[in-house]
């Protein structure tokens, strides 16, 4: 996962999980240090909006704060923080609605594909449209899979569920919105986005 500082790995936040529980609150520090950049760009994915993502995140330090002693440690600490931000960001996108478009508004505003870069941000945006318009089970697994590039693993631990079901609702996904963004983006640059190699 991108953002994770270099030189540090799981004996480190297992160091500081230790050092906290047997009560140096200060060494939580070096959690935050290291986790909050992935955790602000989940929040961001889930929210698109700068403040409530950086809200979303201390909620989740928060949380993983006060369940520290939970983590068993047989499962890597950055998994089990992220099923906690997961779950913390799910409850906010059920308090707050996600402040997107129907897809169907975005009709109005087709234009032909082009290379212009302008022109990608705003495909990009359609494609951002759709996703937040997916059912929260495939919205879940996009956010992570691809925008926040969790391999199937991580991805599907984070989520709870199996990675057999995390591929299927992952396919799933994709159908619906290939089906949802044909109209809008054209079937080549449809594919190009939605479905990442």
């Amino acid at each position: 996962m991108s953002g994770v500082d270099e030189g540090t790995g799981p004996e480190a936040d297992a160091r500081d999980v230790a050092r906290v529980l047997a009560g140096d609150p200060e060494a939580f520090a070096g959690i935050v240090r290291r986790w909050q950049g992935p955790l602000y760009q989940l929040a961001y994915r889930f929210s698109d909006e700068t403040g409530a993502a950086e809200e979303m995140a201390q909620d989740a330090f928060l949380k993983a704060y006060r369940a520290l002693a939970h983590w068993r440690g047989d499962a890597a600490f950055s998994t089990w923080l992220f099923a906690i931000a997961t779950n913390s960001y799910r409850s906010w996108l059920r308090r707050e609605k996600p402040k997107s478009l129907p897809i169907e508004a975005a009709e109005g505003e087709r234009q032909p594909p082009a290379a212009d870069p302008a022109e990608r941000r705003e495909r990009e945006r359609w494609v951002r449209r759709a996703v937040d318009e997916l059912p929260v089970h495939y919205r879940e697994a996009v956010h992570l899979f691809y925008f926040h590039e969790m391999d199937l693993a991580a991805a599907a631990a984070s989520l709870g569920v199996p990675e057999g079901t995390l591929k299927s609702q992952l396919h799933r996904a994709r159908h619906l919105l290939e089906r949802r963004l044909a109209p809008l983006l054209g079937a080549a640059g449809t594919k190009e986005r939605v479905c990442p190699t």
